[in-house]
């Protein structure tokens, strides 16, 4: 459907489409190389995988080998994306001592907030 709507448009239309698509891709790559400066593509008898050393970023998520290089490294944005998320909400990491101090700053400004109003 892509190709038939591209008919339609005017050159210079077209070059910014590329140019989003560009961008796209280096920004996927910046966030998996944000949180994995060594990954790279490594290329398998299945498909290419983005590996970092030897772990393979997106096995945890049972994300498939592809052997398209951009989807391989779209495959591993999400991974990072839900480990990042799974992160921050597991109930391992939280700790009493980071809920105290929540609680605490959250009193504060409320305290600070009632001093201002009389």
């Amino acid at each position: 459907m892509k190709d038939i709507m591209i008919l339609y448009f005017r050159h210079k239309d077209l070059d910014h489409f590329n140019m989003r698509e560009e961008l796209k891709k280096a920004r996927i790559i910046k966030k998996v190389l944000g949180q994995y400066p060594n990954a790279k593509e490594v290329p398998f008898t299945d498909g290419i995988r983005i590996m970092s050393g030897d772990m393979y970023i997106a096995e945890d998520f049972y994300m498939p080998s592809t052997n398209d290089i951009d989807k391989a490294w779209e495959y591993a944005a999400i991974a990072c994306k839900t480990r990042q998320n799974f992160n921050r909400t597991h109930p391992l990491r939280m700790d009493l001592t980071d809920i105290e101090s929540k609680l605490n700053r959250i009193n504060n400004r409320k305290n600070r907030g009632r001093r201002r109003v009389k």
